[in-house]
C-alpha cells in the first residue's frame, strides 16, 4: 500500500470499477512493455539533452496555472519528471508514471511530492481524494484510454475536476520532422483523438464535459501572440497543436441540501410583504436574508415589521455598509448557512415561487452555477426596454464566447450556488479584483474561474409593480463594454 496519502472514499459504483480489473492480452502487454523502454530511455537522453519542446511545456504550464488554483490536491497520470505538477503548487501532490527512470529523476527534481511508478490502466493501490487529476500528452500514448479514465473515477469526489490536454493530427507530419532533426523527443505510434473521441470516453467512464478550448498554435520562441490570441480566433482555433478538455465525474443527487435566500432591497419597501408571502419553503429548511442598502423610503423598517408577522420563515435582516448590489449580496452570503445560496432581486420581476426550480436544477446535480435567463420567454409588456433587451443579448452571446459555456443572460439577478463553491470563488476574488458594482459578473467570472458548470434556466420575467430600477442604462452600459475588455484579458486571452 502506497504511504502517505489521503483516506479513500468509495462509492458503489467506483468499488465496482476497481474491483475488477481484466489483465491485458498478449498485444497490450507488449503494448506497455514497449512503450515502458521507450519511455526509460527518453528519460536518460533528457539528462544531456533539452531538445526544443521547453517553449510548448512552458505554455502549457500556464495554462494549467491559470484552471488550477494553488493549494489544491493534484493527481498528474503520465507525469514523467514532475515539472508541470511541480509548478502547480498543490497542497499535495501526486505523479504517477510507469516509467521508472523518470520517477526515479521526479523524486530526484521534487522531493517535496510524491511520486509513483504505476500504470494508469491499474490504481486500485492508490488512494484518494483530489480535486484535479491531470492527463498531460498521455492519453495519446495509452493502450485504453476509456480504462484509465475508469481507473481514476474512484479517486474522485463531486467537485473533483479532469483537465485532459492532447495532440492534434494536424501536427504529425511537423512533429515527425522534428523528431527526425533531434528537436523533439521521438514518439512511438500515437492514438490521434479528437475531441469527440475524448468526450465520449470520458462520458463511458462516468464523467461529463464541462468546457474545452485550444491551445498553443506556435510552440516555439516568439510565440505569445499567436498562444495567447490568435488561437483563439477562426482559422487559426482548427491549427492549434493542443486540445484541452476539462471534465466532472457525473452529477449524483445531493441528500436535502438546506437554502439561504438572500435579499439585496434598496427603496423596495412595496414588496417586502410579497417575499415572505411567496417564498416557498426548499430542501431541509430556508432562511430569507434581506441586506438593506441605504434606502430612502422605509424599505428597513417595513422588512423589521414583516418578521415577528411570519415566524415559520427563518429571517435575518441586515444593514449594509458599502454601497452597490455585489456588496449587499457578499454581505448575505458571507451571514448565510444554507448549503445553496440563492439571489432573489426584490423587484419581484422573477417570481419567488420559480426558486425551487433553480433549487432542483443544483441538487440533482445537472448543475454548478444556476443561471437565470430572461432573454428565452415572451416579456410582461414594461418588463424590459428595447435598448435593455438588445444589449442583453449582445452581452450575451460576447460572454458566451469569452467563458467557453453557454450563458444566455449575464444581467438576471437570480442566480444559485453551493456555498462551498462561493467560498473558492471568494477565496480566488483577487484574481479578478474588486471590479463589478452588481455582483453578477464578479459571480459569473468566478464560477468559470473555478470551472464550474453553468446551466441556463429559463425564466419569464415579470413588470416591475413598485418602485423603480435603480440601474442606469448608458452609465452601467458602458461598464458592463469595460467588463467585457477584462474578461477577455483575464479570461479568454491568456
Amino acid at each position: 500500500m502506497i504511504l502517505g496519502l489521503c483516506k479513500l472514499h468509495l462509492c458503489e459504483y467506483n468499488q465496482a470499477a476497481m474491483s475488477v480489473i481484466p489483465p491485458f492480452d498478449e498485444a497490450g502487454k507488449s503494448y506497455q512493455q514497449t512503450r515502458t523502454a521507450h519511455w526509460d530511455a527518453i528519460a536518460r537522453k533528457r539528462d544531456a539533452w533539452n531538445g526544443m519542446g521547453n517553449w510548448y511545456h512552458r505554455r502549457l504550464e500556464e495554462v494549467y496555472r491559470f484552471h488550477v488554483s494553488p493549494n489544491q490536491r493534484v493527481l498528474e497520470i503520465g507525469c514523467g519528471a514532475g515539472g508541470l505538477l511541480a509548478a502547480l503548487k498543490p497542497s499535495h501532490g501526486v505523479g504517477i508514471d510507469f516509467s521508472a527512470e523518470m520517477i526515479r529523476r521526479a523524486k530526484e527534481l521534487h522531493p517535496e511530492l510524491e511520486f509513483h511508478q504505476l500504470d494508469a490502466h491499474d490504481l486500485s493501490a492508490l488512494a484518494g481524494p483530489f480535486d484535479i487529476i491531470i492527463f498531460s500528452d498521455t492519453v495519446n500514448d495509452l493502450w485504453d484510454v476509456q480504462r484509465a479514465f475508469e481507473q481514476v473515477r474512484p479517486l474522485c469526489t463531486a467537485r473533483t475536476r479532469v483537465i485532459i490536454n492532447f495532440y492534434s493530427h494536424l501536427w504529425q507530419t511537423p512533429l515527425t520532422i522534428a523528431q527526425s532533426l533531434n528537436l523533439a523527443a521521438p514518439l512511438l505510434s500515437q492514438n490521434w483523438l479528437t475531441q469527440e473521441d475524448i468526450d465520449n470516453m470520458l462520458r463511458l467512464a462516468g464523467f461529463e464535459t464541462i468546457r474545452s478550448s485550444r491551445e498553443v498554435l506556435w510552440p516555439l520562441p516568439l510565440g505569445g501572440f499567436a498562444n495567447r490570441y490568435l488561437v483563439r480566433l477562426w482559422p487559426f482555433r482548427g491549427l492549434s497543436l493542443s486540445t484541452f478538455v476539462i471534465a466532472r465525474p457525473a452529477p449524483q443527487p445531493a441528500e436535502n441540501p438546506s437554502v439561504s435566500v438572500i435579499v439585496a432591497a434598496r427603496n423596495e419597501a412595496g414588496n417586502i410583504k410579497s417575499i415572505f408571502e411567496r417564498l416557498p419553503q426548499m430542501g431541509r429548511g430556508t432562511e430569507l436574508i434581506f441586506v438593506e442598502g441605504h434606502s430612502r423610503d422605509n424599505t428597513y423598517e417595513t422588512i423589521e415589521k414583516e418578521i415577528p408577522l411570519h415566524p415559520r420563515t427563518s429571517s435575518l435582516l441586515l444593514r449594509q455598509t458599502g454601497i452597490g448590489k455585489a456588496d449587499a449580496v457578499r454581505l448575505g452570503f458571507e451571514k448565510a448557512s444554507g448549503d445553496i445560496l440563492m439571489i432573489l432581486d426584490a423587484d419581484l420581476t422573477v417570481p419567488p415561487e420559480d426558486l425551487p426550480r433553480f433549487y432542483e436544477a443544483l441538487a440533482s446535480g445537472k448543475g454548478e452555477f444556476i443561471n437565470g435567463v430572461r432573454l428565452v420567454y415572451p416579456m410582461e409588456k414594461e418588463a424590459m426596454r428595447t435598448l435593455n433587451f438588445i444589449g442583453n443579448k449582445f452581452f450575451s452571446m460576447a460572454f458566451s464566447w469569452l467563458l467557453g459555456q453557454p450563458v444566455k443572460d449575464t444581467l438576471c439577478g437570480t442566480k444559485v450556488l453551493r456555498r462551498e463553491d462561493y467560498e473558492k470563488i471568494a477565496a480566488n476574488r483577487s484574481y479578478f479584483g474588486d471590479f463589478d458594482p452588481f455582483g453578477d459578473f464578479d459571480l459569473i467570472f468566478g464560477a468559470a474561474k473555478q470551472n464550474l458548470k453553468i446551466v441556463d434556466l429559463p425564466i419569464r420575467y415579470r413588470e416591475r409593480t413598485y418602485g423603480t430600477t435603480n440601474i442606469s442604462r448608458w452609465k452601467h452600459g458602458m461598464l458592463l463594454m469595460r467588463m467585457v475588455a477584462f474578461a477577455a484579458r483575464r479570461i479568454k486571452f491568456v
